[in-house]
């Protein structure tokens, strides 16, 4: 069985290009395949290998103080779901377009797995407001799986988003919302700018779709949870609807 790890940080980086040169270098020494975006403002990872190589990759990694304590959401396949190793320079970490909506120095509040499991249950937040899901993903991915009654938009690349939500702003002015994504990236972003756009009650799901199956497994979801490498999708116990295959292009 081989070991798949997500992960990401926003954290300043001045010389992207020095640190996607030690990381591919770090990643070919273990023999993994996947994809590693680096940026200005972060580190963003798909990799699988055999485990004991992810772990040491990991820990290099982690050596660096920018990238100490990097959550990580793992599962498992039992083949390489990439073609290759993809290690690439870019101006975003999660294409958005939207200036100021890194979260360095400051982060749009969150909500766990365990807290977001309550409120479906209950159908509100702790206060009583109504609830409304946000998914950030494109259509694509919709199609595979999401949470029971999530607002879906109809979008095929995650900058378009501000334009599709545009006309639900009013209808949300009164609800808690919560804004996820496969693994925690995109709704992060996409938090900020709705609380800069002016409305004040949005949190994001700490550690995306992949955290809630981890934690708290598939209540409240339907489907699977589409993937960016051969496996296709993961059912809500991490397991591949597809082990093997070729790798997709990465989201970003």
């Amino acid at each position: 069985m081989l070991s798949n790890v997500a992960a990401y940080r926003f954290v300043a980086i001045e010389d992207p290009v020095a640190v996607a040169r030690q990381v591919r270098a770090w990643a070919e020494a273990g023999g993994l395949r996947g994809t590693v975006l680096v940026a200005g403002e972060g580190i963003n990872l798909f990799l699988a290998g055999e485990a004991g190589a992810v772990d040491t990759f990991l820990a290099r990694l982690g050596g660096d103080p920018r990238f100490s304590r990097l959550p990580t959401k793992f599962s498992r396949s039992r083949a390489q779901p990439f073609a290759r190793l993809k290690v690439k320079v870019k101006p975003e970490i999660i294409r958005f377009r939207r200036p100021g909506t890194a979260p360095l120095g400051r982060r749009a509040p969150a909500v766990t797995a365990s807290e977001l499991a309550r409120w479906i249950r209950r159908g509100t937040d702790d206060d009583g407001r109504p609830l409304v899901l946000l998914d950030t993903r494109n259509r694509e991915e919709v199609g595979h799986g999401s949470f029971a009654g999530a607002l879906k938009l109809p979008i095929d690349s995650f900058g378009e988003l501000p334009e599709a939500l545009a006309p639900h702003h009013e209808a949300l002015a009164d609800a808690t919302v919560v804004s996820f994504c496969t693994g925690g990236i995109r709704c992060e972003k996409a938090a900020l700018w709705m609380k800069d756009a002016g409305m004040p009650r949005v949190l994001q799901l700490d550690g995306g779709i992949l955290g809630y199956f981890e934690q708290v497994g598939g209540y409240g979801y339907e489907g699977d949870c589409f993937v960016f490498d051969g496996r296709v999708a993961l059912d809500p116990t991490l397991r591949p609807r597809v082990d093997g295959g070729e790798s997709l292009e990465d989201a970003a």
